[in-house]
């Protein structure tokens, strides 16, 4: 005779649910400001908290091992008093009774549940999209799987033109590959940058011989014996792969607090303190839609570490007490080749750029105006340009144009 296992119930004050940035970021942070409760943080990746944007650069390349991806050492947690469940999904929320299922069954009564489930890579929705052969970049299993696939293909397609894509050409064309980018916009990084910087990544990637082909669909994925052997644009052209992988942006993982009854809209809606709609219950990262003021207010996702641990941050405050909300300036970065691209606050809405610099030189930066006022910079290989652009953004300044486009001048003169 079977015995059903029986559901371990398991009394926390604090519940975290991802065991990405984010949510390690709160636990860290708690500890840090002398928390000293119970917390407990639920993870569905076999991983204790590691850190994913080398996922698509040096881990894919081979040149960061695992145990370095490691946000923290593997007996911190434990030595933290944090209570790690990794490889475990939460399935339901009762936000009345502060109740939280696990697939393990594991059901957690807490006082405070922080969302940090990140989201997972859109899959390529044509047909032949689910073949064997096609990858996406967002978990380490997933990248160990693709790499031990990458030893065998040589002609690889990669959809999409976004960072993701861009991160990855660039270590693989590295490898002796043979690379085609396929972007369906009408140049890359079309949905962050603006032309200047397009342009620039697309003769760069090109000089070191990616096939970029911009302005495409794919309409079908063809494969034989369950594995992909091509794929098929929107203007019937075939193109030979042994391997495809899809960088097409992110669905937030909502489904499960959303259905406890959180306001969702493209991710899970919080306020400047990170709370969403529900008694006690936070929302950080990835999956978070917050209304930002470096986008007019608009209400967005921001898919950033800094943000991540913005928002840990502020969700750590009110926990302990001293309220302080979340406003940071976002920001971000891109490696590829010996390119370091960083960007500091939201270019929505511009109305003007100006280059600083000479893009032939491979380090120059792009400034976005907003009537005026610099609202975000693209600064390649010009970390200083990065560092003070990041302060214009924060401190609203709207600079003489000639200064700003003069290289001569430094940026943070300009800073009030």
């Amino acid at each position: 005779m079977r015995h059903r296992k029986k559901n371990m119930h398991i009394n926390t004050d604090i519940l975290i649910v991802g065991a990405g940035q984010g949510g390690a970021q709160v636990a860290i942070s708690l500890r840090q400001g002398g928390f000293e409760g119970t917390i407990a943080m639920v993870g569905d990746e076999p991983d204790a908290p590691y850190d994913r944007p080398p996922l698509s650069k040096d881990y894919l390349a081979g040149e960061k091992e695992v145990e370095r991806l490691l946000l923290r050492k593997a007996d911190y947690w434990e030595k933290s008093n944090v209570g790690l469940y990794v490889g475990k999904r939460v399935t339901s929320i009762d936000a009345e009774a502060h109740l939280a299922t696990t697939d393990g069954e594991e059901i957690f009564h807490y006082k405070y549940l922080i969302w940090a489930a990140g989201g997972h890579a859109r899959p390529l929705p044509v047909p032949g999209g689910d073949l064997a052969g096609i990858h996406v970049i967002r978990t380490r299993e997933q990248v160990d799987l693709l790499r031990s696939e990458v030893e065998e293909a040589n002609e690889i397609i990669v959809i999409g033109g976004g960072y993701i894509g861009l991160e990855a050409a660039a270590v693989l064309i590295k490898q002796g590959k043979k690379v085609t980018v396929l972007e369906a916009e009408d140049r890359v990084l079309a949905r962050v940058a603006a032309a200047p910087i397009s342009a620039f990544y697309e003769a760069e990637h090109r000089a070191q011989g990616v096939d970029i082909r911009t302005g495409v669909g794919v309409t079908e994925v063809n494969g034989e014996k369950g594995r992909v052997t091509s794929v098929v644009l929107a203007n019937g052209d075939e193109l030979a792969a042994d391997l495809v992988i899809a960088g097409i942006g992110l669905i937030p993982n909502q489904d499960v607090i959303e259905a406890a009854g959180a306001k969702c809209s493209n991710g899970v809606d919080v306020d400047d303190l990170c709370r969403t709609s529900l008694p006690d219950i936070f929302s950080i990262g990835d999956c978070a839609r917050h209304a930002n003021k470096f986008a007019r207010g608009a209400s967005l996702r921001v898919e950033s570490v800094p943000n991540a641990v913005g928002q840990a941050k502020a969700v750590v405050s009110v926990i302990l007490g001293a309220p302080k909300p979340f406003t940071d300036v976002p920001w971000f970065w891109s490696n590829q080749y010996d390119l370091k691209l960083q960007t500091a606050g939201l270019n929505h809405g511009y109305d003007e750029t100006i280059v600083r610099g000479d893009p032939a030189t491979r380090s120059f930066s792009l400034i976005y105006l907003r009537e005026g006022q610099v609202i975000a910079v693209d600064a390649v290989n010009m970390i200083k340009d990065f560092m003070a652009g990041k302060k214009l953004v924060e401190n609203a300044i709207c600079p003489d144009r000639e200064k700003l486009a003069d290289p001569e001048v430094p940026l943070k003169s300009l800073v009030i």
